[in-house]
C-alpha cells in the first residue's frame, strides 16, 4: 500500500466541519501525513459582467472570506501541535469535478469527505468521488469520533482486499498496535447445491470450509507486521452481502470499515465494485475507507479492457 502523505479534507463551513477537523487532528497525530489541504467548493460564483465592473473585488473577497473562515475553524478546534502543513483552498464549480481535478493536480493520496446525516446528496457525492478518484477515499459520517480501536475489513480475498487489509495494518501499527482488525468473508450457498446430494446446511459447511482455506492462502501473502487478525465468516441469507458487512461492523462496534474499491469479479458497477458501491450507499454511521491503488482511477477504456 502506498504511504499517505498528502490528504484533501472537504469543508463546507457547517457544523460538519468540527467532525472533519477532529479527524484531521487525529490523522496528523497518528500518521506520517505531511500536507493537509482543507478545501471548500463554491458551487455558484457566476456573477454578471456588469456587476463585476461595479464590484471588481467581489470574487477575490468571497474567496478570501472562505479561506479565513476555514483557518478560524481549524484554529478553534485544535491546539498548536498540528504537524502537517495546512493549506486552505477555495474552488469553484461542481463539487465532485472540482475536488477530483484538484486531487489530481496536487497528487493527493487520500480524499476525506463528510456525510451529513440528513443530506441525501452526501452519499451521492461520495459515490461519484469513489468511482472516479485516482486515490483512496475516507467517508466520515456526521458526529463520528476519530478512534481506530476496531476495524472491520470485508474481504473476498482479491488483490483489492489485500490493499484494504494492508491499510488497516498500517493504521494499527501507528496506533501503537492497539487496534483490533476483524477480517470478514461473506459466503453464499449457490443455487443448485441440492444436485450434490447434500442438504442446505451441509453445503453451507462446505462453503465455509472453502472460505477458511481461501483465507489461509490469502493471509500468507500479507505482512501482518505482528498485528493480530481475527477472521470471521458470515453466511449471506438475503442476497445482500453489504447488510451482512454492516451488521457485523455494528455487532463488533467497529470504529471503521476498510474495503477495496473492487472485488474479484469484473461484473461491477461502472468504475466501482458493486458491493462497495452499495456499502457507500447504505453506511450512514460508520467511517468507511475505500482503498484504491494510487493513480488507478477506472476510466471508460480501462473498464472495457477489464471486461
Amino acid at each position: 500500500m502506498y504511504p499517505i502523505k498528502r490528504i484533501l479534507i472537504g469543508l463546507d463551513l457547517s457544523e460538519m466541519d468540527s467532525t472533519m477537523i477532529e479527524f484531521a487532528d487525529f490523522i496528523s497525530k497518528t500518521s506520517g501525513v505531511e500536507d493537509i489541504y482543507f478545501v471548500n467548493v463554491i458551487k455558484n460564483l457566476q456573477i454578471p459582467k456588469d456587476v463585476l465592473k461595479e464590484f471588481p473585488n467581489m470574487i477575490t473577497d468571497v474567496i478570501k472570506e472562505r479561506k479565513t473562515k476555514m483557518e478560524q475553524a481549524l484554529n478553534s478546534f485544535i491546539d498548536n501541535d498540528f504537524k502537517p502543513k495546512a493549506h486552505f483552498e477555495v474552488l469553484t464549480g461542481k463539487i465532485a469535478d472540482s475536488i477530483l481535478n484538484f486531487s489530481k493536480k496536487e497528487d493527493i493520496d487520500l480524499i476525506v469527505m463528510g456525510r451529513r446525516e440528513k443530506a441525501a446528496e452526501s452519499g451521492s457525492l461520495s459515490q461519484r468521488l469513489a468511482r472516479r478518484a485516482a486515490c483512496s477515499l475516507l467517508i466520515i459520517p456526521e458526529g463520528t469520533k476519530p478512534t481506530m480501536d476496531k476495524i472491520l475489513v470485508p474481504s473476498d480475498f482479491s488483490d483489492y482486499s489485500v490493499l484494504a487489509l494492508e491499510e488497516a495494518i498500517e493504521i494499527a501499527v501507528v496506533n501503537d498496535r492497539k487496534t483490533e482488525i476483524v477480517v470478514q468473508n461473506v459466503y453464499t450457498v449457490p443455487t443448485g447445491y441440492h444436485y450434490t446430494g447434500k442438504t442446505y446446511e451441509e453445503f453451507s459447511q462446505v462453503m465455509r470450509k472453502n472460505a477458511e482455506k481461501d483465507y489461509k492462502n490469502f493471509i500468507n501473502q500479507i505482512d501482518t507486521k505482528g498485528i493480530k487478525l481475527k477472521a470471521v465468516y458470515s453466511q449471506d441469507t438475503n442476497d445482500d452481502v453489504t447488510t451482512d458487512m454492516l451488521d457485523k461492523a455494528r455487532e463488533i462496534k467497529a470504529n471503521a470499515i476498510i474495503i477495496g474499491a473492487k472485488g474479484r469479479t469484473t461484473t461491477t458497477a461502472f468504475f466501482l465494485g458493486s458491493i462497495t458501491e452499495r456499502l457507500i450507499q447504505l453506511d450512514s454511521d460508520i467511517p468507511l475507507m475505500v482503498v484504491r491503488p494510487k493513480g488507478k482511477n477506472a476510466g471508460f477504456l480501462e473498464f472495457i479492457k477489464e471486461l
